[in-house]
C-alpha cells in the first residue's frame, strides 16, 4: 500500500477475535457481530500503523508495516531520523487514526437512518476501536507510543527514569482496566510490558 510492504500475522486475526467476543459468540448475529469487527479493527490499526510509516517514508527511511498479535508495528531502516522526526513518526499513528475515526464519525452522522443496522453497527465498532486503541497506545508504556514519545522527550540521560514511569503506568492501568471491565487480555500484556520495563531498568543498573 502506497509502496510500502503489509504483512499480516494470523496471531493478529486471533487476537481481535479473542477481543470482539469470539469464546461468547454462538449465534449467527454475534458471528457477524464478530467478523464486522475483526474487519473493522483490522481497516482502523492499518490506519495507525501507515501513520507511522507514512510519515517515516517521508524522512527518507525504507519502512515495512507488520500486524502481529495484539496490534502491530512500523519498521524503518535507512535513514538518519532525529529525536523530533522520531517523535513525529511515532505521534503520526495514534493522529492518523484519531482524524480517520473523526472522519468516520462525519459518515456515520451523514447516513445514519439510511444504511442498515449492521453497516451502521459496523461503523460505530470502527470509530470505537480508531478512538479507544489511539488513547490506549498513549499510555506512556514502553513499547507502546507513548512510552516511545516519552522516551524522545527526555532523552537517552533519563532512560531510567522513562522506565520507572512505564512501570507504575502499566501497572496502576493495568488495575483499573481490569477493575473497570473485567477484561482480562490488555491488563495481561500491560503486566508483560512492565515486566520488560524493569528488565531493562534492571539491565541500565548494571552498566
Amino acid at each position: 500500500m502506497f509502496g510500502i510492504p503489509i504483512q499480516v500475522h494470523p496471531f493478529f486475526w486471533l487476537t481481535m477475535a479473542l477481543i470482539g467476543g469470539a469464546l461468547r459468540a454462538d449465534t449467527q448475529q454475534e458471528l457477524l457481530a464478530l467478523g464486522l469487527f475483526v474487519i473493522a479493527g483490522f481497516i482502523s490499526i492499518l490506519v495507525h500503523e501507515m501513520g507511522h510509516a507514512l510519515t517515516a517514508k517521508k524522512f527518507g527511511a525504507q519502512v515495512h508495516v507488520v500486524l502481529e498479535a495484539f496490534g502491530g508495528y512500523a519498521a524503518y531502516t535507512g535513514a538518519k531520523i532525529s529525536r523530533k522526526q522520531s517523535f513525529a513518526i511515532t505521534a503520526a499513528g495514534p493522529a492518523f487514526q484519531m482524524i480517520f475515526g473523526a472522519l468516520v464519525y462525519v459518515l456515520f452522522l451523514a447516513i445514519d437512518g439510511q444504511a442498515n443496522e449492521n453497516g451502521l453497527h459496523f461503523l460505530r465498532v470502527m470509530i470505537i476501536i480508531s478512538f479507544v486503541w489511539a488513547i490506549l497506545n498513549l499510555l506512556p508504556v514502553l513499547p507502546l507510543d507513548g512510552g516511545h514519545l516519552l522516551n524522545a522527550m527526555m532523552g537517552p540521560q533519563r532512560i531510567r527514569m522513562t522506565l520507572q514511569i512505564s512501570i507504575a503506568t502499566a501497572v496502576v492501568a493495568a488495575v483499573l482496566i481490569f477493575m473497570k471491565t473485567g477484561s482480562i487480555l490488555f491488563p495481561i500484556f500491560l503486566g508483560m510490558f512492565a515486566w520488560q520495563s524493569f528488565q531493562a531498568l534492571q539491565e541500565q543498573g548494571r552498566r
